[in-house]
């Protein structure tokens, strides 16, 4: 009897995507079908019915969703109200005194929540912890009546050392949701209890600026699932790789800032891992966007803080992202300058690229692929398209780009691709040379329903070693939604030396983290293979500003957690910062922030499961042949089924290898070969077996 399926599903800018699995079976299932606009959830539920029809038999439901990233970009969050210490109403104005253009003069910033909506109340809690003057809650009960007259959908409470001693804000807090019309009430010590005014205020706020828009998101979908006859569990990923309840999504919305991008890494090292590949740069090429990653020593790399735009800072520990308006649907134009430019606009699915007939008028990357015959105009990826219009795609090329530079629809296509590519190589290398790593020893994991069709490009443009495009790579994002652990992050500021540092109540805070992390772990009624937790310090030289995040080992016996010894806490800060700076200084240590993280590992399926038949053969794959425009000149170029490929198989380029979800394009200077687990290996022809 089947055990029903587990699903992932990554909502993007212009198609959602959708990877199933048959818990009983192993079976898999993927779908692609176009966002909808305004509301994600039309497509979302369009795309678990193309994949699994009866959602009766859903186990388990995992989203990947932008619906937070797109309201912060767009500045379509809620109306949002900021009690604050008074004196302290600009501080989300005020920033870090940076500005938008670091060499310029002029520039502006609109922060999420205008100054008449930032009221003052008095208190006043100092930077040890010590009460000077309690909150007057009569003074917050009549801020908040101010705020609701205004029409604030949300309310944030930001008082000045409330990480030292959250009781003010609490009692805040306790007053508003008295008072308050809706349950969106949030304090800065509930969110990110952790030093640095700005960065507290600033996450603080954006939670708050999200929270309606991204519980009603989830409450709709709820609705919808369940009346389709959905009944088992529904998470969400995070940024941080892991995943959360819906219940901690609509509390603190502010961690799904770059959930389906942080899905696609995770699915992307778990590929590696199995392929037997350590070091990994990850490109994921939408319809919108191109992000990039990295996995070093078989790790993420996670950043405490992200900027989202400009003044938009979030400060929680997000998978290092690094993003550009270069995906299929990014437009192509030529400047005052002549200067032919790719995005950051985006046709998006609606319209979307020329050659899908909605209206658009303006070429993007997916029509210059098109033109030059590398995508297929007849079948198109993603379901509810009909065959693409080749004729219009040539006609904005020309009328946009081939005219203005005075090339050949062709070579302006070209062009449109070869600027592209370029741009996403100059992404790659901002993570990878510009931060000390050899591409040549990392592969490169392209995916999204674009991704594919550069990865050549990329191991031209960049160096890199190897390209490994996995079985699926369209809907990679869905797949990890599929594999992502279930993790809560915590953090707690104890700014202490490391001689005068309290162990019993480092110890005590670490306690409070892993039972509050298991707590949430329990409540989410999973199963999990195994449970782990983690701790960490941010520390550094005292004088220094910038902090090291060391690892500190630590027991946990019969649920209690052993406070770590004062020596093996200065042994892991000169080891961790040893190996980042090569030296150690002559001075004392200061202990600024723990962070704790309690994570339920998710069974994981055998990627295997995923591998070629074994009767496959390369002869069933082949589909013929068409011309495709590279380097100038028109070449033939074999057409592979790739799914029908077997283990072993080789194809040397010019090729084009098609699946129901993204397309491969295989240059002539390369070979492609499948691995044991249904992986394409591309590397230069020379260097393969």
């Amino acid at each position: 009897m089947s055990l029903g399926s587990i699903i992932g599903v990554d909502v993007g800018g212009t198609f959602t995507d959708v990877f199933s699995l048959d818990l009983g079976t192993g079976e898999t299932a993927v779908a692609k079908v176009p966002t909808t606009r305004p509301d994600q959830s039309g497509g979302f539920l369009d795309g678990i019915r193309a994949a699994q029809p009866d959602m009766g038999r859903i186990r388990s439901l995992v989203h990947g969703t932008t619906a937070g990233t797109n309201a912060l970009l767009e500045r379509k969050g809620a109306r949002t109200g900021v009690i604050t210490t008074a004196g302290f109403r600009d501080v989300l104005e005020m920033r870090r005194r940076d500005r938008p253009r670091t060499w310029g003069l002029r520039g502006d910033f609109t922060p999420v929540v205008p100054r008449d909506l930032r009221l003052e109340v008095s208190e006043r809690v100092l930077a040890d912890g010590t009460v000077d003057r309690t909150v007057d809650l009569d003074a917050v009960r009549d801020a908040a009546k101010a705020l609701q007259a205004q029409g604030c959908e949300a309310v944030v409470v930001l008082f000045v050392n409330a990480y030292a001693n959250p009781v003010n804000e609490q009692a805040a807090v306790e007053a508003l949701r008295a008072v308050w019309h809706n349950p969106h009430v949030a304090a800065s010590s509930e969110i990110l209890p952790e030093i640095r005014e700005f960065e507290r205020f600033s996450t603080t706020a954006l939670n708050g600026y999200l929270q309606p828009e991204v519980a009603g998101y989830l409450a709709r979908l709820e609705t919808a699932l369940k009346g389709g006859g959905f009944g088992g569990e529904f998470m969400i990923v995070q940024s941080n790789g892991g995943v959360m309840s819906v219940d901690t999504a609509c509390k603190r919305p502010v961690r799904t800032a770059l959930s389906g991008p942080s899905a696609g890494v995770i699915a992307a090292g778990y590929i590696a891992e199995t392929a037997g590949y350590a070091n990994l740069i990850t490109g994921d090429m939408g319809g919108t966007s191109f992000d990039v990653s990295m996995i070093v020593g078989g790790e993420t790399v996670v950043s405490p803080q992200t900027s989202i735009d400009f003044g938009m800072v979030v400060r929680t520990p997000m998978i290092e992202i690094a993003t550009i308006g270069a995906g299929g649907g990014s437009i192509a134009s030529v400047d005052a300058g002549g200067l032919l430019t790719i995005g950051p606009e985006s046709a998006g699915s609606n319209p979307g690229p020329v050659a899908y007939g909605r209206g658009n008028t303006r070429p993007t990357v997916t029509d210059a692929n098109i033109v030059l015959g590398r995508i297929d105009a007849t079948r198109p990826l993603g379901k509810g398209l009909g065959a693409l219009d080749l004729e219009a795609a040539k006609v904005a090329i020309e009328e946009h780009v081939a005219k203005p530079l005075g090339l050949g629809v062709m070579e302006a296509a070209e062009a449109i691709v070869r600027v592209a590519n370029s741009r996403m190589a100059g992404a790659i290398r901002l993570v990878s040379i510009e931060r000390g790593h050899d591409p040549a020893k990392f592969a490169y994991m392209p995916f999204g329903g674009g991704g594919a069709l550069h990865a050549g490009a990329m191991i031209d443009e960049v160096g890199i070693g190897r390209a490994l495009i996995p079985r699926f790579p369209g809907v990679t994002s869905a797949m990890g939604c599929v594999i992502a652990d279930m993790r809560q992050d915590f953090v707690q500021t104890v700014n202490a030396t490391l001689d005068a540092l309290d162990l019993p109540g480092l110890a005590d805070h670490m306690q409070t983290h892993f039972g509050e992390g298991q707590m949430v772990l329990e409540s989410a009624g999973s199963e999990f293979a195994s449970r782990e937790e983690r701790f960490e310090l941010d520390m550094a030289y005292i004088g220094q500003t910038h902090t090291v995040s060391v690892p500190i080992s630590v027991k946990v016996e019969s649920g209690r957690v052993q406070a770590p010894t004062r020596e093996a806490v200065r042994e892991a800060f000169e080891a961790s910062y040893r190996g980042l700076y090569g030296r150690l200084l002559k001075s004392g240590i200061r202990v600024l922030n723990l962070r704790s993280s309690v994570i339920g590992k998710r069974p994981k399926f055998d990627l295997a499961r995923l591998a070629p038949a074994k009767d496959a053969t390369v002869e069933a794959a082949e589909r013929g042949s068409r011309p495709v425009f590279v380097r100038g000149q028109w070449e033939e170029a074999r057409i592979v089924a790739r799914l029908e490929l077997p283990v072993g198989a080789r194809i040397d380029g010019p090729a084009v290898l098609e699946q129901p979800d993204a397309t491969i394009f295989v240059e002539p200077w390369l070979s492609a070969t499948v691995d044991s687990y249904g992986n394409i290996i591309i590397e230069q022809k020379g260097e393969q077996a």
